[in-house]
């Protein structure tokens, strides 16, 4: 279970509330094998022409001595319920946009429980990965680039 965050967010935000670009800080937590690992690297948001949210990230992941390039990308679109989804760039669902509340994805035999929070000047992305071979905490954190 995700623990509750140091202060609640300020501001419900939307997707079009965080276009640009972002420094991403991610950690990656093993807590199976007791290792974490970082990524360091670049988060985009842009809007594309059917009014989705095009979510690009790139960067480094390093565990111990071991260095790849990692990315993904994502969409955010609107949906006819008047909430937004985050899918999967081969446009599978991934979980609702939900701000400052818990998201759960379904990935059987595993079940990743997130965590969307901040304001435009920082936000951060938070998922447990739990599942028979799999015990996972990985924590974005999203930071104005220079």
């Amino acid at each position: 279970m995700l623990p509750p965050e140091a202060s609640p967010p300020t501001t419900l935000l939307l997707p079009t509330d965080l276009l640009g670009r972002w420094d991403l800080r991610r950690t990656v937590h093993d807590r199976l094998a007791d290792v974490t690992g970082t990524v360091t690297g670049s988060t985009v948001l842009r809007v594309d022409d059917d009014g989705s949210v095009h979510w690009h990230e790139t960067g480094t992941m390093v565990f111990g001595a071991r260095s790849t390039p990692v990315w993904r990308t994502l969409a955010v679109r609107p949906g006819r319920d008047g909430r937004w989804h985050v899918h999967f760039a081969d446009g599978r669902p991934f979980h609702d946009w939900i701000w400052g509340a818990r998201v759960e994805h379904a990935c059987a035999p595993d079940d990743y429980t997130g965590l969307l929070t901040g304001t435009p000047d920082g936000w951060r992305v938070r998922w447990e990965a739990r599942g028979p071979a799999k015990d996972l905490v990985i924590d974005s954190v999203l930071t104005p680039s220079a």
